[in-house]
């Protein structure tokens, strides 16, 4: 799947273009990449360079003597090798769900069906009717007042009120290939937070409606042999912690790169040395 319509790379991250002009918008994902301490790629890395070294440990070893260099810069971008894979595989898996959602055709993955098969059993056991109770799915939706913008999965009408009422879910589509279903991580109530609280959705053409306000919101995890739909909070307090992640990454944005360093003046190379 290609970024939304008005998402622009930049050298601090994914922001928004707003189609009405004024300030580029931040991503919402950005915000949390940019401000959200996640403590578990730490370990998470290691454990992919472990893994591949363990995997083969005689070829490693000889290596380590013959070619150390090219050995290391390896095993250095094991992590992020990983994770461009993991993020392209969760676009592919995203698409194929928008696809099933609107009847539109797809093309063969075969990486892709056992998340689509998932998906599927998902529809079917919640009985979903896509015309009757799908609100919005891939929307873009804008907070101006705050200034981010994020895109959003799937808003989707569920029976799970007092008596089967249907309550409106906003639903946010996480891939992994081995972590358990029932993994969450911190931020990700943020995230939903930051969407539940939009002020306006887009269009495909650019016009603006009120954002949807659903009533409850979820994580599904899809996962090759199973699924799991689990409930986050996103009440006002997790906004407004979002928006304190959203100050801290828009200041990180802002702050320049390099910094003078300060000497005495009668120090060679200080500033005043060089006026005198």
């Amino acid at each position: 799947m290609t970024d939304p319509k008005h998402a622009v790379a930049t050298d601090r991250g994914r922001y928004y273009r707003d189609p009405v002009g004024g300030p580029d918008l931040v991503s919402v994902t950005n915000v949390l990449g940019s401000a959200v301490h996640k403590p578990a790629l730490v370990p998470w890395g290691a454990g992919l360079v472990a893994d591949a070294v363990l995997a083969d440990p005689i070829a490693v070893a000889h290596r380590a003597r013959t070619e150390p260099a090219a050995l290391r810069r390896e095993l250095i971008a094991l992590p992020n090798t990983h994770r461009e894979r993991a993020s392209d595989l969760g676009t592919r898996v995203h698409h194929r769900a928008h696809a099933l959602v609107i009847g539109s055709p797809s093309p063969a993955d075969p990486e892709v069906e056992p998340y689509a098969r998932q998906l599927a059993r998902f529809f079917r056991l919640w009985r979903v009717d896509f015309d009757r109770d799908v609100e919005a799915v891939e929307t873009t939706v804008l907070n101006r007042r705050h200034g981010y913008a994020g895109t959003g999965d799937l808003w989707l009408w569920l029976p799970t009120g007092p008596g089967r009422r249907r309550e409106l879910w906003l639903i946010d589509y996480k891939t992994s290939t081995k972590k358990p279903a029932t993994t969450v991580y911190a931020e990700q109530p943020y995230q939903l937070a930051a969407y539940r609280w939009a002020e306006v959705a887009l269009l495909p053409d650019d016009a603006e409606v009120p954002a949807p306000r659903p009533r409850r919101t979820a994580v599904l995890n899809l996962r090759p042999r199973g699924f799991r739909l689990i409930e986050l909070p996103s009440d006002r307090a997790v906004f407004r912690a979002f928006l304190g992640a959203l100050r801290s990454a828009r200041h990180l944005h802002a702050s320049p790169a390099d910094f003078p360093s300060i000497l005495p003046p009668w120090a060679p190379g200080s500033a005043e040395r060089k006026e005198a």
